[in-house]
């Protein structure tokens, strides 16, 4: 059960592969070449980071049936992407900031594919050789802002709105798993990736013909029905069988305003 992630002790950062309690720390970015393990943390000892850095985000709407029936769309006949901001990456248990407490905004649990090789123009039969492996995503969105406006980057772009990991697995067949939003230990959302109307494969093949994929690049796949509001207060988490789960807390971006962020 192969999993990576970013870590942090003290001021170093590095990349590790988690074993159980364990991490064994790596001399290097494990989707750029094999690396050997430099020596052994308790996991617990470490602050976990967000597993990639991606230099692009592309998030997939409407890509379960019953969420675009519950949304009013029409199935799409093609996948539904567009860019969200890089800075909007967060990692497992910090704190969703939710800039605009008036407004509606949503969780949205998504399986999430990490590109562990340059992908141009390839095949659906290769796109699984260029995938790096699965980890846990939410698109957190402000319904307020992108129902006002025909783009949803800003909406979906805020600091903290796409938490992300805390591991990524390697060997994980994507192709059947159950994923389940909780919001304060009650299930809210709960369907299987058999229900993606654009799997794994077809969406990095896809993608790929239009839009050069690099390694640490993430695909959000898409959310399934029943997405709601969150509020201060909630705890989230995102379960997707066979990974580690996301949770993340929610609070009012104001109580930070005076936090230094040099």
């Amino acid at each position: 059960m192969p999993n990576y992630g970013r870590f942090q002790k003290g001021k170093k950062i590095f990349f590790g592969e988690v074993r159980g309690e364990k991490v064994l720390e790596l001399g290097g970015d494990p989707m750029l070449k094999k690396q050997r393990p430099l020596r052994s943390h308790p996991l617990k000892s470490l602050k976990v980071l967000s597993p990639v850095e991606p230099s692009k985000i592309i998030a997939v709407g409407l890509n379960y049936a019953d969420h675009a029936k519950e949304s009013g769309k029409e199935t799409p006949k093609e996948p539904l992407i567009w860019f969200k901001a890089p800075t909007s990456v967060l990692a497992h248990e910090e704190i969703i900031r939710v800039p605009y407490p008036d407004h509606r905004t949503d969780y949205e649990a998504e399986l999430c594919v990490v590109i562990g090789k340059r992908a141009k123009g390839i095949s659906e039969s290769r796109a699984l050789s260029h995938v790096f492996g699965l980890t846990c995503s939410q698109d957190i969105s402000d319904r307020t802002i992108q129902f006002a406006e025909s783009q949803w980057a800003r909406a979906k772009s805020f600091d903290t709105f796409t938490p992300l990991g805390p591991f990524i697995r390697t060997d994980l067949d994507s192709s059947d798993l159950e994923i389940k939003l909780l919001q304060n230990g009650e299930v809210r959302q709960n369907s299987r990736t058999s229900q993606l109307i654009f799997n794994v494969p077809f969406l990095v093949s896809f993608l790929s013909q239009h839009i050069t994929l690099l390694p640490g690049d993430i695909i959000q796949t898409g959310t399934p029905s029943n997405v709601q509001p969150i509020k201060e207060g909630d705890r989230l988490e995102v379960r997707i069988e066979g990974l580690a789960p996301l949770k993340n807390n929610v609070a009012n971006a104001h109580r930070f305003q005076n936090l230094s962020t040099s």
